[in-house]
């Protein structure tokens, strides 16, 4: 399988030098090295010192865009499913200093405050069969993309203007549709569910979404949609008979339940997906399909959308994905491109050695 997906890319290397020096960088990611910069990756790869790996991530010939292509494409060929779910998210890089692309003093999921950090937005392909990371956009802030200058020597590319978070993820949704990857659906959290035109946009796409709302978040509630209640409103009035337990998939500990409500929006085939958990704590779903499904399979959606966080745990983990030494854009891409790589090789190989997991089950 290695084999056969370091084949996929090798003609995106015109010459033999980079061509082998990725390799050997790909095999650094798989190994189980403490850390994965390029220092440490020559020395696994038997390397007098890291000049080949790192002119591989600064000025070799090679576009980490098309790389990504094919990763996006053997990860579909491999994982694909027609009730596929494409989950955008952010995360986080902790840097020091000011040069690296896109830092600066903003919030961080990874530290879970504001840090100095890069913050960058993945897209991942999780279906039954498995799941993978299959895109990624470095997060410019507003105080790097108007300052053309500051652009300019971490080489990014002339006329990149600022896009938030839901743009980029959208912008990837939208090439994967374009690259036929097999999906049914979009999940992800309050930051693209509260986005109206992020919904609007995935829909035109005709892809259902599943995508968590705040609390606050106004639904359609009454006709012809002028008149709206706050989410939580609406689940205070829900009576019991409304909730249903269904298990949202199966995680580490065994299935994982919940109690589900269900409630239609003023709003041709959209509805509030409601979770309630053992503590009483409430979570909130805006969901459209482009036809009628059951409670169960937005649950299941619902459910899939932890698929993100697990796969930035294993990119962080297994693969290093933030181990990179690199500030400029390029040098970016190129490294976390190559670690996607690598990821997809080990999201694939595990899903050949475990069985497809069972449906959600509902308890009358």
């Amino acid at each position: 399988m290695f084999d056969e997906l370091m084949f996929l890319v090798a003609g995106r290397f015109g010459r033999a030098e980079p061509r082998r020096t990725a390799r050997e960088f790909v095999v650094g990611l798989l190994s189980p090295l403490e850390r994965k910069n390029c220092w440490w990756l020559a020395e696994q790869a038997g390397h007098g010192d890291p000049q080949a790996m790192q002119r591989l991530l600064r000025t070799a010939a090679w576009d980490a865009d098309a790389v990504r292509d094919d990763v996006r494409g053997f990860v579909a060929a491999q994982l694909g499913d027609a009730a596929g779910v494409l989950i955008p998210d952010e995360t986080g890089f902790l840097k020091k200093g000011t040069g690296s692309v896109g830092v600066q003093r903003q919030y961080s999921g990874t530290a879970g405050r504001i840090e100095n950090s890069q913050v960058a937005v993945f897209l991942s392909y999780a279906s039954a069969r498995g799941r993978a990371l299959i895109d990624r956009r470095i997060y410019l802030p507003k105080s790097w993309a108007d300052d053309r200058a500051r652009c300019a020597a971490a080489g990014v590319p002339a006329g990149t203007q600022f896009a938030a978070k839901p743009e980029l993820a959208l912008d990837m949704i939208t090439d994967a549709v374009a690259a036929k990857v097999p999906a049914g659906w979009v999940a992800a959290d309050e930051v693209y569910g509260d986005n109206g035109a992020f919904r609007s946009k995935v829909a035109k796409l005709g892809l259902g979404y599943v995508l968590a709302v705040s609390c606050d978040h106004r639904i359609p509630a009454f006709p012809g949609g002028k008149r709206r209640l706050r989410a939580d409103h609406i689940a205070a009035a829900l009576p019991a008979r409304c909730w249903h337990r269904i298990s949202a998939g199966t995680g580490s500990k065994g299935p994982r339940w919940y109690d589900w409500a269900w409630a239609c929006a003023h709003q041709p085939s959209h509805t509030l997906l409601i979770r309630r958990g053992s503590s009483g704590e409430l979570a909130f779903y805006r969901c459209w399909s482009p036809a009628p499904v059951p409670l169960a399979t937005l649950v299941h959606v619902a459910g899939m959308r932890w698929a993100v966080e697990e796969e930035f745990q294993a990119a962080k983990g297994q693969v290093g994905l933030d181990h990179y030494q690199v500030r400029t854009w390029t040098g970016w891409h190129r490294f976390v491109t190559l670690a996607m790589l690598a990821l997809a090789f080990l999201s694939v190989t595990a899903a050949a050695e475990h069985a497809q997991p069972p449906p959600p089950q509902m308890i009358p």
